[in-house]
Parts: structure tokens; sequence; C-alpha cells
């Protein structure tokens, strides 16, 4: 399994909707609100060999609400 966190700016106001949808599917590992540029932080575990570009367009852009993403892929953890 690969970790991989997306940075997701939604549309004013609706943060916590997209939050909200996100846990609801159950995709994700965790979920948390966040200061700064994005508002939500979202961290999803992946099989190694998954398309993480084809699982963040069609997994997580899909949800209404969502204004743009940043995906951080990760290699290894300490």
């Amino acid at each position: 399994m690969k970790a991989l966190f997306v940075q997701i700016k939604c549309h004013l106001g609706r943060a916590y909707d997209v939050a909200n949808a996100i846990a609801e599917a159950e995709i994700a590992s965790e979920i948390y609100s966040t200061a700064g540029d994005f508002d939500l932080l979202v961290k999803f575990y992946l099989e190694d060999d998954a398309d993480a570009g084809h699982f963040v367009t069609e997994s997580v852009q899909r949800f209404d609400g969502i204004k743009d993403t940043r995906t951080i892929i990760t290699f290894r953890a300490f």
C-alpha cells in the first residue's frame, strides 16, 4: 500500500460538505480541515499498482464542491 495526500480547495462555504461526502464514501484514511491555500488535507491509501492520477480524477475530484486539488505522492514513511 502507498500513501497519497490530496489537498483540496473547495468552493466558498462547501468545505464541510465536501469533507462529509468523502468521509461517507469511505475512501479516505484521514480527513483534516486546514488553513491556508487549501481547505482540506486528505490521506488515502492505494494499492501499489494503482494509478494515482486515475484515482484522484475519478474518485476524489468527483465530489460536488471541489474547486481544485493538489496531489502529494509519498515514497516512504519513517
